[in-house]
């Protein structure tokens, strides 16, 4: 089904298709400069470079009509697996090789939850870790392990294939965590017998080193935001996903009519992608974030990634899985995996923007010539009109700015690793990104500072050079040449002073920021019980993590506190009780708030809910849309003149958004209550439910559970009376069914409990 895209935004996309035309041409037959050899090579230099920029977008506008919404396809396998009709079984491969023990319990633990009964979970320890081997036993998963590390973690995938026999096989990265409804959102797409992979996107639950560095985390998206929200789904268009190489699942007999997971590159996960594709089989792109892992927690880690990533996907150059190449694959297929080919290369687009004006100021290169008008006429509408409309084409997942500041931070290592891989493609291998690093102090990284440094001076001497040429008269000259230095003199000095504001912000972020605690901070709201000294009290969670919570009571406290009191609390809705000690109290307001570290000697039980429920949740991981151009740049400016650094040494806890759990509503209908999402969402009151009219498709029986503050006059007031309620259950346009159901209040924490069964005649295949 073809995802609906706005009239006006189909019109955005033509006009910027005819603008983009227009500009080429307008760049290639009157703007050159050929006058002199140097000038000339220089001119069509930063034509060359204009254009590869420009390549991949007009190739990205001209598929976004196609994309694709699988939601509703993924609906409907949710009810086959659900009602039981369709439940191959799953062999659930967690790779690993140096991850510390704490990030792979997660994992497990977060598989081991998955709503789905036929599968099995197997730990691959590619280095044969005696405390892994322990870990695997405890938990309940199977372990497999090897004599080497051959081919890295396609060769780890591959040495556990033939000794796992599940129809499908997921993939999870030793750091992601899947929620628990990812198998039912993914395998039913299997029912198709052509369908070879479904991919879904990669969410965070740490901040992105480059918005973390910045003080603007749960601000900014992550860099890869724009890849999973619009590239992906573009690439579906055509049946070109990119298989990332984390949640997602495979089907058995495809991976092996491809003799299992490729390995002639460090990109296994893609070119495994691409030869399926070429066998003619169907790749998946679910974009529902159905899982989340670690982010690179350091900006060298973040680049690391970058440079692995581009060496695998231009080793394809040299390979018999060329995408370009390899027989099967169509004209439109090539032509996308083309524009993933040709991104790396625009690294070296990025560095030549850079070197432009200062060519001028200081040889005087001229590489561009027009008259103001023609300026005005093309150049001028063209860049302000992509500008304005990059966010909104992407659907908020980058800003144009960001973007920019984004390749300036990497792309001079970027630029050597395209040179070295086209010259040697497998001079490097594998190398894993660390995980779970900790940093007690700013660390600065002068290693990708200096070229920017170097840029940077050069920049700011041509700024102030051609700021000074612009404001001296210049009338000794005569009229054109007079009106032709001060339009050059113009240019270089609005070029440069937006590479000066560029580069400024690329080299603050190259200042990792401390991070002591490795342990993430999100930002739940929960109903808590808590015992302290004999008096209980009542609280709601402001932040919560494996270690501690931070809650805010709704009362003063009665008792005197001492420093490390033992305090034992509920969480409400969880059936999880823990212990632990009040590390930090604020009593300043009418509402004390305290923080709790937890004990850490806890049961298995008490881990897996506290896991569970931090990671697991159905929703879980929203994505959150980039702010605008304007007010994305007075953020940036005000990291810049306010670096965390020098104002904000010690930062507080570093949270994570995370929603309670998805859009679940409830409606009122024909004078009864109804139940329109399939899963709970914790709100303020029932009258918050009752205020949104929006109809979903209900997938499963659910428990749906609301927690008001007052209760309302529509629900019971005594525990255990119950009312009779009616359930919609719209399962497609031309059905609404509804069904009786009932509702009753809990003895504690006050939360209404709706649940609903689906009658077997409204389940279909």
């Amino acid at each position: 089904m073809t995802k609906t895209r706005s009239k006006w935004q189909l019109v955005v996309v033509g006009i910027l298709l005819l603008l983009t035309l227009q500009y080429v041409l307008w760049r290639s037959l009157f703007t050159l400069n050929l006058d002199t050899l140097v000038n000339g090579v220089f001119s069509l230099g930063l034509l060359l470079a204009e254009i590869l920029r420009l390549a991949g977008s007009t190739i990205q506008l001209f598929f976004l009509s196609q994309i694709k919404d699988r939601s509703r396809e993924a609906d409907w396998g949710e009810l086959s697996v659900i009602s039981g009709r369709f439940t191959p079984s799953v062999d659930i491969l967690i790779p690993t090789y140096n991850e510390h023990p704490s990030i792979l319990r997660r994992t497990i633990i977060g598989c081991q939850a998955l709503e789905y009964t036929r599968k099995t979970i197997y730990l691959l320890d590619d280095t044969r870790r005696p405390e892994i081997k322990r870990l695997a036993a405890e938990l309940g998963c199977e372990y497999i392990t090897r004599p080497n590390n051959l081919n890295a973690k396609a060769g780890n995938l591959n040495n556990a294939f033939p000794q796992t026999s599940g129809d499908l096989i997921a993939v999870f990265d030793a750091d992601f965590i899947p929620t628990r409804n990812f198998l039912k959102r993914t395998v039913g797409f299997f029912k198709d017998k052509e369908v070879a992979l479904v991919q879904t996107p990669q969410s965070y639950y740490n901040p992105d080193p480059v918005a973390y560095n910045l003080g603007l985390e749960n601000i900014l998206t992550a860099e890869e935001e724009l890849f999973y929200r619009h590239i992906q789904p573009i690439r579906d268009s055509t049946n070109s996903i990119v298989c990332c190489g984390t949640s997602f699942v495979v089907r058995r007999s495809a991976l092996l009519s491809i003799g299992g997971f490729f390995t002639d590159s460090i990109a296994e996960d893609y070119y495994t992608g691409v030869c399926l594709s070429a066998l003619g089989y169907k790749l998946i792109y679910l974009d529902e974030k159905l899982s989340a892992g670690l982010a690179a927690e350091n900006i060298a880690s973040h680049v690391s990634q970058r440079l692995r990533w581009a060496q695998g996907t231009l080793q394809g150059l040299f390979i018999e899985a060329n995408p370009l190449t390899i027989p099967g694959l169509t004209h439109l297929q090539r032509l996308v995996h083309l524009d993933g080919l040709l991104y790396w290369f625009t690294s070296w687009s990025r560095i030549y923007f850079l070197i432009v004006p200062i060519a001028y100021t200081f040889f005087g290169i001229i590489c561009f010539k027009a008259t103001a008008t023609e300026v005005l006429c093309f150049l001028v509408p063209f860049y302000l009109l992509q500008f304005s409309v990059f966010s909104w084409v992407n659907c908020g997942s980058r800003s144009a700015f960001m973007s920019d500041i984004y390749s300036v931070v990497s792309c001079f290592p970027i630029g050597l690793t395209v040179l070295q891989t086209m010259l040697n493609p497998f001079s490097r291998g594998f190398k894993v990104t660390p995980k779970g690093i900790s940093r007690e102090s700013f660390n600065y990284n002068w290693q990708l500072a200096s070229p920017l440094i170097i840029v940077f001076v050069a920049t700011a001497i041509s700024f102030g050079f051609n700021l000074s040429e612009l404001l001296i008269p210049v009338s000794s000259l005569p009229s054109l040449e007079t009106a032709q230095l001060t339009q050059g003199i113009s240019l270089a000095w609005i070029w440069s002073g937006y590479n000066l504001l560029v580069l400024s912000i690329a080299l603050l972020i190259l200042l990792d920021s401390p991070n002591p605690d490795t342990n993430e901070w999100f930002d739940l709201r929960k109903v808590v019980r808590i015992n302290i000294g004999g008096q209980t009290y009542w609280g709601m969670t402001k932040l919560i993590s494996q270690v501690g919570a931070q809650i805010k009571l709704t009362e003063k406290l009665s008792i005197s506190l001492k420093d490390n009191i033992k305090v034992s609390l509920k969480i409400m809705g969880e059936n999880l009780r823990l212990q632990g000690k009040i590390t930090h109290t604020d009593l300043t307001s009418e509402t004390p708030t305290l923080q709790i570290g937890f004990n850490q000697q806890m049961s298995l039980p008490q881990t897996r809910c506290l896991i569970e429920m931090l990671f697991c949740g159905v929703g879980q991981w929203k994505p959150c849309d980039t702010p605008g151009e304007l007010s994305l740049l007075w953020l940036l400016l005000k990291s810049l003149l306010q670096p965390r650094f020098v104002f904000n040494r010690n930062p507080n806890l570093s949270t994570i958004s995370s929603a309670e759990v998805p859009s679940s509503t409830l409606t009122k209908l024909n004078g009864g209550i109804a139940v329109v999402a399939p899963a709970p969402k914790a709100m303020e009151t029932v009258a918050d439910f009752q205020e949104d009219n929006s109809f979903q498709p209900l997938l499963k029986p659910i428990s749906l559970v609301a927690q008001p503050r007052v209760k309302p006059p529509s629900v019971p007031q005594k525990v255990g009376e119950e009312v009779a309620i009616k359930v919609a259950i719209p399962m497609n346009p031309e059905l609404n069914s509804q069904v009786e159901a009932s509702a009753h209040w809990e003895a504690e924490g006050e939360t209404v409990v709706i649940k609903v069964a689906i009658p077997n005649e409204l389940i279909q295949n």
